[in-house]
């Protein structure tokens, strides 16, 4: 007798109807994403035929590297608009702050780009956390933020202090995770730190990251997951942002 193992879903098949990407570089020209108006649209046609249906655009802001200012983003998403509109999806800008000496200082003297009413996108650096990063997770509450921490799967250095993303959940940081770290994508280290963070019902949403067209694509690839009931709800979450 044959026994055929049933293959893995693809992460493709689980974005639900009407889902919102609240993490995406599809701007064009504006950061590390894509390059030029063409591949924003072919960028949008490919996620949209994934399912996906409004997309909130989160440029990197990282001084010395990408030293995006507010009026930069706002005037970016003002000429891209037609191009969003032509394809027939919602969408607004909002922002991705690394927190830094810089972005601290951003605090005190400017409205921050949102994702919806007071949410934050921040992320920290891939090589350590900021010496002051629980200061400046409570100052941007004091101030009236709520902080989404992007993708935590992919900061190495919790890998053997797990505990840590509980000490920043206590610390008022909800979590969105990168959708393609549950395929490997990003390697083996953080495919199993996501799978302990979906495990422990701590990821509140979820976010495409895409930058590239490889990134886009990848969505087609399996779940390496045994159980994603947590990541499923996580997806339903992004509904919150709905335009």
């Amino acid at each position: 007798m044959l026994f055929f193992k049933k293959p893995k879903k693809r992460l493709c098949d689980i974005i639900p109807d009407g889902y919102v990407d609240i993490h995406s570089h599809l701007l064009p020209g504006i950061d590390d994403g894509a390059k030029n108006e063409e591949d924003t649209t072919s960028l949008i046609s490919t996620l949209k035929s994934y399912g996906f249906s409004q997309f909130i655009t989160t440029p990197h802001v990282l001084t010395g590297v990408w030293n995006n200012t507010k009026e930069d983003i706002l005037s970016k998403e003002a000429s891209t608009r037609p191009i969003f509109k032509d394809v027939g999806v919602p969408f607004k800008t909002a922002a991705e702050y690394i927190i830094d000496d810089t972005f601290a200082k951003l605090l005190k003297n400017e409205a921050l780009l949102t994702l919806k009413d007071n949410y934050v996108l921040v992320e920290m650096s891939y090589l350590n956390a900021p010496l002051k990063l629980y200061e400046v997770l409570f100052d941007l509450q004091v101030a009236g933020y709520k902080p989404i921490l992007a993708h935590p799967e992919r900061y190495l250095f919790y890998l053997q202090n797990t505990d840590e993303y509980k000490k920043l959940k206590k610390a008022g940081c909800l979590f969105q995770i990168n959708l393609l770290s549950v395929t490997g994508y990003y390697g083996k280290p953080v495919l199993d730190i996501a799978k302990k963070l979906i495990e422990d019902d701590m990821i509140d949403f979820c976010g495409s990251d895409v930058h590239h067209e490889r990134h886009a694509k990848s969505f087609e690839n399996p779940i390496l997951l045994k159980q994603y009931d947590n990541l499923e709800q996580a997806l339903k979450n992004n509904s919150f942002f709905k335009m």
